[in-house]
């Protein structure tokens, strides 16, 4: 019996997509400065807009999830790339917070229609049982290598031209992406996924508790990932020890807390390329509830360690690698074991309600830190916060049920 190839066309053109989505969402927390110094906002005017960002991505992905499975894969991410598009142009000329605000709305919903809830249904579907595990892994580690240089290409930019000039150049670079759309052909339904109505799906999974613990525990990746992404740069700059000029660091060309703001971003998301694909591997040896309970566990302590001890060039660089070798392991394992357990056909719409949960996440992690950072000056609350959710969703996994529901027809 032949083996079913781990790459296939799908695979390869999901990764671009999200790759190219993933380095522009990536680096809005490089702009966390410059926009607000620039117009004299609060910490917390900037921070409101990546926070609506996130939140309306968890508003459009099941949303843009059930557009996939009514009306096509391919015409939502077009529809999302569109929309992301638009929301970088219309945001180069706001000039106040309530636009950026607005405008981030837009942005929010084109990365919910370019990145994991429809790209990683499609890879999902196309990808033989024994490769996808895998095969989500490796698309979900895509969005971290766009992470890897999304973050520093935006701080190289900003020292070539004006912020708006970077916002339109990337929303050129979304819909380029588009270009791979033609490899985005999934395998069509079978007969009974067919003949499982959207409603019948969405009320099994509504009455299982392990659903609801899935939904619940996710909100605390959100919260650190959106917390990290948008204030680790600013949290760099401004409280970092000194870089020492004749350093290791220096030599390569980082010589200020800013540039290693950049650089630490970028270091998760390398860091996190590995880490998702090991996660993927794993998730088909070993329970991917017990793995997802490590994971938070491991990001609780790590955390915990890293706000404990003085803020240096080198704890910055070691948590950055820690942290990422844990980023997006949680989502391999999370869209897996929603696969595993409810099927295939609507799957897009069951992963985007979940991660729903971890937009709200996002959008409390990116405001609570805009938000205490003007009140207090700086960000120690906040990384507790993160602790304990992070502590409450390793408890959370444990009690799911990792057996497939059986589904029938309306």
């Amino acid at each position: 019996m032949t083996r079913a190839p781990l790459i296939s066309p799908v695979l390869i053109a999901g990764c671009i997509i999200i790759m190219v989505s993933f380095a522009v969402r990536a680096s809005f927390g490089v702009f966390q400065i410059p926009i607000s110094e620039e117009f004299g906002w609060a910490r917390a005017e900037f921070s409101l807009a990546i926070a609506i960002q996130n939140l309306a991505w968890g508003i459009g992905q099941p949303i843009f999830g059930a557009i996939a499975e009514k009306l096509g894969d391919r015409r939502a991410i077009i529809l999302g790339a569109l929309t992301y598009a638009a929301g970088l142009v219309a945001s180069s000329f706001a000039v106040t917070p309530a636009a950026h605000q607005f405008w981030e709305i837009a942005v929010g919903f084109g990365i919910a229609g370019t990145g994991f809830g429809v790209i990683l249904a499609v890879v999902g579907r196309a990808a033989s049982d024994e490769n996808r595990s895998m095969s989500l892994a490796i698309a979900t580690a895509a969005g971290s290598a766009g992470q890897v240089f999304g973050a520093p290409l935006a701080e190289w930019m900003l020292g070539l031209m004006p912020w708006p000039n970077v916002f339109l150049i990337f929303a050129v670079a979304i819909i380029a992406s588009l270009v791979m759309l033609p490899m985005m052909r999934a395998p069509a339904a079978t007969r009974q996924e067919i003949e499982e109505s959207m409603g019948t799906v969405l009320t099994r999974a509504f009455r299982d508790p392990s659903y609801t613990l899935i939904f619940l525990g996710f909100f605390s990746c959100g919260y650190q990932l959106g917390f990290i992404t948008a204030h680790f740069p600013a949290f760099v700059t401004e409280m970092c020890g000194a870089i020492d000029p004749s350093g290791t660091l220096a030599s390569i060309g980082v010589s200020t807390t800013s540039a290693l703001g950049a650089i630490a971003i970028s270091l998760i998301g390398l860091a996190n390329i590995a880490g998702t694909l090991y996660a993927g591997y794993l998730g088909n040896k070993f329970p991917k509830k017990y793995l997802l309970a490590s994971i938070y566990t491991a990001r609780t302590i790590t955390a915990a360690i890293f706000i404990l001890t003085p803020i240096t060039p080198a704890t910055v660089i070691v948590f950055s690698i820690v942290m990422g070798s844990l980023w997006l392991a949680t989502v391999p394992l999370t869209s897996g074991l929603v696969a595993h357990l409810y099927g295939l056909r609507y799957m897009g719409t069951l992963y985007g309600i979940v991660f729903f949960s971890h937009q709200l996440g996002s959008f409390m992690g990116v405001w609570l830190g805009g938000r205490m950072y003007d009140l207090t000056g700086d960000y120690t609350f906040v990384w507790w916060i993160g602790v304990g959710v992070g502590a409450l969703s390793a408890l959370l996994h444990l009690p799911i049920k990792e057996r497939r529901v059986e589904l029938v027809p309306a």
